[in-house]
């Protein structure tokens, strides 16, 4: 393929092809010539240009396909275009000839198709440059077309379409016969040319003005005859051209003189005119229609009618959104009128009504859904709701009048029902799509919504009342604070208007629809309202009988409510369970003998109310079963059942009662029916095995005799078929835009699809996906699809035996049917078995024996051979499920060949499709039969039938099931790729395009190619890049294929190859294809693109971003209309996107990409993103009021700006996007919390001012988000203060988000401020709507966190100023106080729980935070007065707003801990197990109800941490002291704490001590928390956790409550317990930290609790003998712990789990295994290292909580532990600082050694060994080898000191141990490293002054020498810099030292040593300016300590001076010169006052 890629075609290589190669290689070709010949110069194109047209024209007379004909006629086109345009006429001709040819036979078709094709692109590229060509050439291929075949009718409207377009205004002469031919065309009975002719005139009608003018009436008669017999393409084209043509006719400003005179304006009216004609009266005309009424007959037929229903809305897209909200009223008008009794042939029967009425709901969706924003969907609804009340005016006039003639104006009322459903339905969707910003609308009084929409309920058409119903139930959905206001206001009408039969159904069904609102609305309703609902329903029930003519109503609206009341769940439900079931026992005869008794008694309207009311309870227990199965315990199923085989008799008994009665009993008979099929088919087939036999007989005689003539297969089989598979049925069964309107055409002529009247029940279910309303069928059919359903669960659990009669009798009543009906019962009969094998196959049962599986496969194969395609479809499916049921390998291989054989002798299209699929079906559910023989036969056969260009049909079914084949075989399929691959090409080469359903059956074949092949397709070998290039050919052909659906396979298999080998799919020109696709009317295409760019903006976000704008500049004509990418780019294309599709599947899809894109691109192209979010929330600051309150604290004129900017935004023309829908503002504000979480990660300087401003002035191109806070806190704002709910809850999340991630960013021009001080306005005017009264209460939730957030940050640090958000704190604080009487019973009272804890929360954190800051200022304070006290002034202002933040709290204090308490008391109780659950307060708790406990739960458990952590705070802050006066008797009218729980007053005592009131809060404090830590669920949030661990911190903070814990041994080792899980389980340091913490304090309580006792004991028996004292503390006299109730023992497992995680080569069992071997330090993470530090702490102080026999015996381990942490992190660090586990064990070591422990006697002789063996540990940590080189020295040597240090003598004194320590410290002196000796030198001043000389004398003897040796030696060797500086006067301080304290008679010796040291470092007058700093440094040291020296010991002194002159000398000239200097200091001195002196900290040892 390589050799084609060249500017000529390369002949040589072509003739070695063979014949399809050949065709493959020229495509290739041609392809590269397209991309070549636009970037080729001009020059090189001319050398060229005669061999090139030469080699493209001699193409034409090789017969090209389609794809190859039309890149030959574009290439042409660019080639003349960019090269000489001399030999063009030559092409031209030669094209005519060739058109001209007499030649008919096929093989020269695609010669003259080509030169059609040809000239089309010449005319279209050239144009006008072709002179006056054209008219002979125009009349040349009209004259063609008159004996041409269908491609050729449809290549030469292509053409003639091109023609056109190339030539503009200059083909004038031409139109009228291009008009004509375009005429015929347009009714051809080939359907593509009918699109293409469609295609043709939409483009004539651009010049020809005729087409909009004159013959206006004659075009749109042709568009409505080209409807009639149309397929969905044909409608969406012409519709397209009609819907134009009428609006270029309305708006056209017609000036031409020419035809001026005889144009006339045509006006709406009679546009509307023209389209309501064909909608009323189909293609007939205006003339013949007349005559049809005489005749009676139905003439429009559905066709027309919905392809004129899709002209309209194309007519008003067209026209657009402004001129429908200008003349919406007129057009509302014209719309409702098509279904109004001015029409009454368009509605006579029922199913023309509801098509009817389908299609106008459909127009106005459309529109008025589709095009207008909300204000004007607003607008619009108001203008619905005047139409209402006009025709309620109608009705009630006809209703009150008492005339004579109150006949005919009844026929009024009922033929104003259908208008009124339709406005209904309209309004209802309006409201229900604009959610809460309706709610000014229903505010709105003058116009009236509810009282429109609630007078209609009592008209008399039972359609407008569920319709009103329904419209309720759309509002209630929308504005959730309405349900409880309408059902009050629809209860009491209902009670009221007891006696009226419209009343009573018309209310039940309102209240019923309101009731399946409730569980769409987050809020819920109060509990109380379902009692009222169950209280009304049983009344009716009750009274249906005390008055016969409303007791049909009653019985119906009984059950109705009760059915609709089951929806609301178990929580409501079970407190009206026994009413239920007894209402439901009541209803049938308790016996056989009772029903019998019935049968003699009733007359017909008593069977009709009996049987509706039955089939009501039926309908309640079904409701029952689906949404209570929570409640279904054996008990109530038990209950359940007792009347199920009552209801089963009747059923028998059905048919006789009917014959009796008469026809009036047919609907309520099958209504019955089918309300008993759906109980039995939910609830559990055990459980009525009994009823077997009786109910299928039932169901074989119902799907065996259909009453009526029905074919149901469009509703029975595509749920049985696989959706794949549905695929070859055409678009009707795919999902398009049109489905809503199109389902009609789908379901024959005898039924128009479904409807809310057909099934009142209908009202309250959730609704079908896609649909906005329910649409149930009529009886006749739901029984059918209710009894497939129940035959299937059945069959499936009846005997085998049972089976093969039911089958037998299936077939029997199959063959003694014939002709349509026949066709009927095997569709019923297919659908019921297929259903039953799906069951079989979900329980994996078996199917049954020889003869069962014969008659099974009888019936199958006969479907398989049917002539309705759904049907074959259905059997090939169920063939497949047979075999799969089966599961014997024989079986299926027997089917297989069965079909084989078929397919080899069948010639009829029918068993060829039939048999082809069930092959690939076989496949799909056996996973490939294993044979490849089986797969090599399969594909023979299937290849052969793709090639039979005879019929189409054949090869799509072919195709399809070989790409099944393709995609289940596997790996197996890999030998027939190559073949399989070449024949999809050559057919996508060859098939005409007017076959799509072929091409989208290769498209399939192609995609599970590229998914077989795989990653492979990456690979470079030549057989793979021959594989790839053939599949990206493929694609091409695809993509330029002109049918939707095609395209959008191509542009799944171009997914698929970019998943699999991204760098060869070209990325711009996919790119390039899905934005041009991005608004295709197809709504699969549409899927295709966004699910494609989906995939690449997760690999390629930027490069496809880039590619959409480089396409858009690019392309010089207008790109698609609907997409604006130049300006806003991709992305902002995608959001328009989102906000006009309706498509649910299409709008996820669109979210993720653009989340996709944000997050890999939000960072560098920050301004952009945020502008397109400030776009679209800005885009309805109009609507709401924004510039008025936003008030950003600047300058005027700053104000005035901002106002002016948002003004001037609303301006549409500057708006991208105008009015986004709420969804999609709300979209765009979760982006900006995305795109701040990105920034996050991206680095700090996005939110550090200075930081960012730097970077910023570095390279302008840097963007960070700090820069554009104001934006960020301007969108918050604006979306905090909408009218839609979901906004306001996005915006103040964004707010709570911008709060907390900018609090702490300084501002630097203002330094102590923070740079989000100046936004506290716009927060504060956030926030304030969300505490008005009517607010929902998740907003004021939300709110009150914000609040919390805002008030913690310390933003505002001025009281005043943070007083505005604290006070609406303060206002939800005294609602809460009001209590459960005063809230409003709107909504559910789990939502008043909610708004309680989210206050009480929102309290907690700001006590929190004021506790807190007032701590650490606290600390600080203590910090700065151990320092010094200059600060004294600063500090004063500091402290006061953290006290005055304490101070606000303060005021509410005592409320509020009484509210937290009952908090914690109720989420105490919530947090019982489910058995403690009798003991509950029946009433429920502080803040919940009994009925609401399942909705309370989670909000407790979202806010409980906080508040127990704020309470924990509290209590530790009165110290347990405070307790109220009034906290015993309890005067609230509430339980506040928690002393009242349980208790009954009689035996609760009056007053509690404080002492039980401290401990039941003490015990309410530890019981939440241990519950908690014990299992914390594994998603709960670390805060939560962190919480928990810090209120048990602040608890043991103080005395009593460690006196609790320290005496309870129990209760301290359980906790323990708890901790350590805790610990094993989060990873996270803090919280391991904060678990560590709780644990010392837990220690140190248990130490307070030892020493009390053994204080106490000492003081009792002060007088006794010492020994007689009892042991305190753990391991008594024994020594011996028990694991599980020893304290010690859980503290030591703690620890070591610590330890041994931190480092592992502390576990003993580790440290022999290889990995730990290698021996290598590891450097701990900071945490890690504070965790081991942490833990050494708690270890040292265990001993204190021991017994002398216990210490002992844990005395090993700890030292084990505290060694080991030396041992394996003593590292020497770069600048010689103890790392800090170092650090902490030195600090343990030291704590532990001087234990009281090592000195009692009964444990002192144990001690002394363990401390001498763990010094000999320490020891010989020097001698392991290769250690030395990172072992740290130092810290060993501390560690020796300490010993010596700390214990006592008889430890270190024992001579080898001394003499090795002595040994180290010798080694270290000689050390090379400064640190280290200076380090030593300090270690050993220590040791020399121990008290007692057996310690001390031995190192002074052996040391002293060699430091004073090392000291004389430094006269030579100066010291160079200041580390060997310190170690010589660290040497000299321990000379003196030893001076000190040495014995009389040496210390004379000893100052003879010093004293010349000390000289020989001074330095004369002139070596002192010369000298360095060290020298320097070291003379002013030794001429101190010689001044001091000199006077203590001044014998010796004046003795040494004496004798050594030069001494004296050096020291006086030292002394003079120091004398000098001192003056020349103290004269600057004077002038710099001394600074405040540092002080330096350093960890003291010892």
């Amino acid at each position: 393929m390589e050799l084609a890629h060249s500017l000529l075609l390369n002949e040589e290589a072509y003739n070695q092809l063979g014949e399809f190669q050949k065709a493959e290689f020229i495509f290739e070709w041609l392809q590269f010539l397209e991309k070549l010949l636009p970037v080729t110069s001009k020059a090189d194109i001319r050398e060229n240009q005669k061999k090139l047209v030469e080699q493209l024209t001699s193409l034409l007379n090789n017969s090209p396909g389609p794809p190859t004909r039309r890149l030959v006629a574009k290439n042409l086109a660019v080639l003349y275009s960019t090269g000489d345009t001399f030999s063009v006429y030559q092409t031209i001709d030669k094209c005519n000839e060739l058109i001209r040819s007499k030649d008919d036979s096929p093989s020269y078709l695609p010669t003259k198709l080509a030169a059609v094709v040809c000239l089309g692109y010449l005319y279209k590229k050239l144009g006008r440059i072709l002179g006056n060509s054209f008219t002979d050439t125009v009349g040349n291929v009209l004259k063609a077309m008159k004996n041409a075949e269908s491609q050729g009718r449809y290549e030469i409207m292509l053409s003639l379409q091109n023609i056109l377009n190339g030539l503009g205004a200059a083909a004038i002469p031409c139109h009228r016969d291009i008009y004509k031919a375009a005429r015929s065309c347009l009714t051809d009975r080939s359907m593509a040319v009918r699109c293409a002719a469609a295609k043709c005139l939409l483009e004539l009608q651009n010049e020809a003005v005729f087409m909009w003018s004159t013959d206006l009436d004659s075009v749109v008669t042709l568009c409505f005859k080209s409807f009639e017999g149309s397929n969905y393409d044909v409608r969406l084209a012409v519709s397209k051209l009609l819907g134009m043509v009428l609006a270029r006719a309305l708006t056209s400003k017609q000036t031409t003189a020419s035809t001026r005179h005889n144009f006339r304006r045509i006006s709406l009216e009679e546009v509307m005119e023209l389209l309501g004609t064909g909608f009323l009266r189909g293609s007939c005309g205006f003339l013949r229609a007349s005559g049809d009424i005489l005749k009676g007959t139905s003439s429009v037929s559905r066709d027309v009618r919905v392809g004129v229903t899709q002209a309209y809305v194309v007519f008003v897209s067209t026209l657009g959104a402004r001129w429908l909200e200008r003349n919406f009223s007129a057009f509302l008008s014209h719309i409702l009128d098509l279904v109004s009794q001015s029409h009454p042939k368009a509605i006579q029967s029922q199913m023309d009504a509801i098509g009817c009425r389908r299609c106008v709901s459909f127009i106005l969706r459309a529109t008025v859904g589709g095009l207008l924003g909300e204000k004007a969907q607003i607008a619009a609804a108001k203008e619905i709701c005047q139409a209402i009340w006009k025709l309620k005016k109608v009705v009630d006039a006809a209703m009150s009048d008492s005339n004579l003639e109150t006949r005919i104006s009844t026929t009024d009322v009922t033929a104003s029902q259908h208008v009124l459903v339709c406005a209904l339905q309209e309004l209802g969707s309006l409201i229900h799509g604009l959610g809460t910003t309706a709610a000014p609308l229903l505010q709105d009084s003058s116009t009236g919504v509810l009282e429109a929409v609630i007078s209609v309920i009592l008209h008399p058409s039972i359609s407008v009342r569920l319709t009103a119903a329904w419209c309720l139930r759309c509002i209630a959905v929308a504005l959730p604070s309405y349900v409880s206001l309408l059902l009050d206001r629809c209860i009491e009408r209902l009670s009221a208007l007891k006696s009226s039969p419209e009343a009573v159904t018309g209310y039940s069904f309102a209240v019923a629809a309101l009731l399946g609102a409730v569980k769409h609305s987050p809020l819920g309703i109060p509990h109380g309202k379902g009692k009222v609902i169950m209280t009304v329903a049983e009344d009716l029930l009750c009274s249906a009988s005390q008055n016969s003519r409303i007791s049909l109503q009653r019985t119906q609206a009984g059950w109705l409510l009760i059915a609709a009341l089951m929806t609301l769940g178990p929580a409501v439900v079970q407190h009206h369970l026994p009413r239920m079931l007894l209402l439901w026992k009541c209803i049938f005869p308790s016996s056989p003998k009772d029903l019998e008794t019935e049968k003699t008694r009733g007359d017909s309207f008593t069977w009709q109310v009996t049987l509706e009311g039955r089939a009501g309870a039926l309908c309640a227990i079904k409701s029952f079963v689906s949404h209570c199965a929570g409640l279904l315990t054996d008990e109530v199923v038990q209950r359940l059942l007792l009347p199920l085989p009552s209801a089963v008799d009747l059923l028998t008994q059905l048919s006789s009662i009917y014959k009796s009665y008469g026809n009036s009993l047919k609907t309520s008979s099958t209504v019955f029916r089918h309300k008993l099929y759906e109980l039995l088919a939910v609830l559990p087939p055990k459980t009525y095995e009994g009823s077997f036999c009786a109910v299928l007989k039932e169901l074989v005689a119902d799907l065996t005799v259909p009453d009526s003539q029905i074919d149901a297969s469009t509703f029975l089989l595509p749920p049985l078929c696989h959706e794949n598979d549905l695929l070859l049925l055409g678009p009707l069964l795919q999902e398009t835009d049109h489905r809503f309107i199109e389902e009609q055409l789908l379901l024959g002529n005898s039924i128009a699809g479904g409807s809310l009247e057909y099934d009142p029940y209908s009202i309250y279910e959730k609704v079908a996906k896609g649909d906005s309303v329910p649409k149930p069928l009529p009886p006749g059919l739901s029984v059918i699809s209710a009894a497939t359903r129940l035959f299937g669960v059945m069959f499936s659990h009846v005997a085998e035996s049972h089976r093969l009669q039911v089958l037998e009798q299936l077939l029997n009543s199959i063959k003694q049917t014939k002709g349509s009906r026949q066709q009927i019962v095997q569709l019923n009969v297919v659908s019921a078995f297929s259903t039953s094998l799906k069951h079989l196959a979900n329980c994996k049962g078996s199917l049954g024996p020889e003869e069962v599986r014969r008659s099974a496969l009888t019936l199958v194969m006969g479907a398989l051979e049917s002539n309705n395609p759904l049907l074959r479809c259905a059997a090939a499916e169920c063939l497949a499920r047979l075999a799969q049921v089966v599961s014997d390998s024989a079986f299926t291989a027997g089917l297989a060949q069965v079909s084989f054989d078929k397919l080899k002798s069948a010639r009829d299209v029918v068993s060829r499709t039939g048999h082809s699929l069930a092959l690939g079906c076989l496949y799909r559910y056996l996973g490939g039969i294993g044979s490849t023989q089986h797969l090599n036969a399969c594909v023979g056969i299937l290849y052969t039938l793709s090639q039979d260009s005879t019929s189409p049909d054949v090869q799509a079914w072919a195709l399809h099931s070989l790409s099944l084949i393709v995609d289940l075989a596997g790996p197996l399929y890999h030998v027939h790729v190559e073949p399989t691959l070449s024949l999809v090409l050559m057919l996508l080469l060859t098939v005409p395009p007017a076959y799509a359903e072929v091409h989208q059956s290769l498209g399939r074949c192609l995609n599970a190619l590229i998914t077989t092949l795989g990653p492979e397709l990456q690979g470079s070998s030549t057989t793979v890049s021959a594989l790839r290039t053939s599949c990206l050919l493929g694609c091409a052909v695809m993509q330029d294929n002109p049918d939707c659906l095609v395209q959008a396979q191509a542009i799944s298999c171009l997914q698929q190859l970019h998943m699999f080998a991204p760098r060869h799919v070209n990325l711009s020109s996919l790119v390039s294809s899905l934005c041009v696709n991005l608004c295709s009317s197809y709504l699969l295409l549409r899927r295709a693109v966004v699910a494609c760019l989906r995939q690449l903006v997760q690999r390629e976000a930027a490069e496809v971003s880039e590619y959409a704008v480089a396409l858009v500049k690019e392309s010089r004509e207008d790109f698609t209309p609907g997409v604006n990418i130049r300006e806003i780019g991709l992305e902002g294309a995608l959001l328009g996107l989102l906000d006009k599709e309706l498509d649910q599947r299409l709008c996820q899809d669109i979210k993720e990409t653009l989340t996709h894109m944000l997050t890999s691109m939000a960072v560098e192209k920050l301004s952009f993103w945020l502008k397109l979010c400030k776009d679209v929330l800005a885009a309805s600051a109009d609507f709401n009021t924004v510039a008025s309150v936003d008030t950003t604290q600047e300058e005027e004129t700053a104000k005035v700006d901002d106002a002016s900017v948002l003004t001037s935004d609303s301006d549409e023309r500057f708006h991208p996007f105008s009015n986004p829908r709420w969804s999609t503002r709300v979209f765009a504000a979760e982006c900006v919390c995305k795109i701040i979480s990105q920034c996050e990660n991206a680095g700090s300087a996005h939110f550090d001012i200075t930081l960012a401003q730097e970077r910023k002035q570095r390279d302008s191109r840097d963007d960070f988000l700090v820069l554009h806070l104001a934006d960020l806190i301007r969108m918050a704002f604006m979306a905090a203060t909408d009218h839609s709910d979901q906004l306001r809850l996005s915006g103040l999340q964004t707010l709570l988000i911008v709060v907390r991630k900018f609090a702490a960013v300084p501002e630097p021009e203002f330094p102590g401020h923070v740079i989000l001080e100046q936004y506290q306005a716009n927060v504060g005017a956030a926030l304030r709507p969300a505490f008005a009264p009517e607010t929902p209460p998740d907003v004021t939730a939300k709110a009150c966190q914000v609040c919390s957030a805002w008030i913690a940050s310390g933003v505002v640090s001025d009281l005043n100023d943070l007083r505005r958000v604290h006070q609406l704190l303060v206002s939800s604080l005294v609602k809460v106080q009001a209590g459960k009487e005063a809230q409003s019973q709107q909504y559910s009272e789990s939502t008043s729980t909610m708004e309680i804890l989210a206050v009480l929360k929102a309290w907690a954190e700001v006590y929190i935070v004021a506790v807190e800051k007032q701590k650490n200022q606290r600390d600080a304070h203590n910090h700065c007065l151990k320092i010094a006290n200059p600060a004294e002034e600063s500090y004063r202002d500091v402290t006061s707003s953290a006290s005055g933040l304490l101070d606000l709290v303060q005021a509410d204090l005592g409320t509020l801990s009484k509210l937290w308490l009952a908090a914690l008391q109720d989420f105490a109780l919530l947090t019982l197990p489910s058995e403690y659950a009798s003991q509950l307060p029946a009433e429920g708790g502080t803040f919940y109800t009994a009925e609401t406990i399942e909705n309370a739960r989670p909000h407790y458990y979202h806010s409980w941490a906080l508040i127990l952590y704020a309470t924990a705070l509290w209590l530790t802050s009165t110290g347990f002291i405070v307790v109220d006066p009034d906290e015993g008797v309890n005067n609230l009218s509430r339980p506040v704490t928690p002393t009242t729980m349980c208790q009954d007053s009689s035996t609760r005592p009056l007053v509690k001590s404080p002492e039980d009131v401290n401990t039941d809060r003490f015990h309410l404090i530890l019981g939440i928390s241990v519950e908690f830590l014990c299992s914390p669920r594994s998603d709960a949030a670390m805060e939560n956790i962190i919480a928990c661990l810090r209120a048990l911190q602040a608890l043991f903070d103080v005395p009593w409550p460690r006196s609790k814990i320290g005496g309870d041994q129990e209760l301290g080792v359980e906790l323990l317990n708890v901790l350590h899980r805790l610990i094993l389980t989060r990873e996270s340091p803090d919280i391991q930290l904060a678990a560590l913490e709780v644990v010392r304090l837990i220690l140190f309580a248990s130490q307070e609790h030892v020493k009390e006792k053994r204080r106490s004991a000492e003081v009792d028996d002060g007088a006794a003998e010492k020994e007689t004292l009892p042991e305190f503390g753990e391991g008594k006299d024994t020594g011996g712990l028990v694991p599980g109730k020893s304290l010690v023992f859980a503290t030591l497992e703690l620890c070591v789990c610590i330890l041994v995680r931190q480092l592992p080569q502390l576990n003993p069992k580790l440290t022999c295994s290889p990995a730990v071997q290698s021996g290598k330090h590891l450097l701990l993470s900071e945490d890690g290292s504070r965790l081991v530090a942490a833990a050494l702490v708690i270890l040292s102080d265990v001993p204190a909580i021991c017994s002398p026999e216990g210490s002992v015996s844990v005395l090993p381990t700890i030292l084990y532990l505290i060694i080991g942490v030396l041992k394996q992190t003593a590292v020497k660090l770069r600048d010689g600082q103890l790392p800090l586990t170092v650090a902490a064990s030195l600090q343990a070591l030291k704590g532990l050694l001087s234990s009281p422990m090592a000195r009692a006697e009964k444990s002192r002789t144990a001690w002394t060994d363990l401390l001498r063996s763990a010094l000999v540990t320490v020891l010989d940590c020097w001698d392991q080898d290769g250690l030395l080189q990172e072992l740290d020295e130092v810290s060993l040597l501390t560690a020796i000191t300490v010993f010596v240090m700390s214990t006592s003598p008889e430890v270190t004194t024992i001579e080898c141990l001394q003499k090795r320590c002595i040994e180290k410290f010798k080694v270290t002196l000689d050390s090379k490293d400064s640190l280290v000796q200076y380090k030593c030198y300090q270690l050993l001043h220590s040791i020399f002054q121990h008290p007692n000389k057996t310690v001390s004398y031995p190192y002074i003897h052996s040391l002293a020498p060699s430091i004073v040796r090392k000291l004389q030696e430094t006269e030579k060797a100066k010291p160079e810099n200041a580390a060997e500086l310190q170690v010589i006067q660290e040497g000299i301080k321990v000379v003196t030292a030893l001076t000190a304290t040495a014995e009389e008679e040496h210390r004379a010796h000893l100052v003879a040593c010093l004293l010349p040291i000390l000289i020989s470092f001074l330095l004369d007058e002139n070596a002192l300016v010369s000298a360095t700093n060290s020298a320097k440094n070291l003379h002013e040291f030794a001429l101190q300590n010689l001044m001091q020296i000199g006077p203590q010991y001044s014998s010796v002194f004046k003795k040494l001076m004496a004798s050594s002159p030069t001494m004296k000398a050096r020291l006086e000239s030292a002394v003079k010169g120091n004398q000098e200097s001192i003056k020349v200091k103290t004269a600057k001195h004077a002038k710099n006052p001394g600074k405040s002196s540092s002080i330096q900290l350093k960890t003291n040892f010892l």
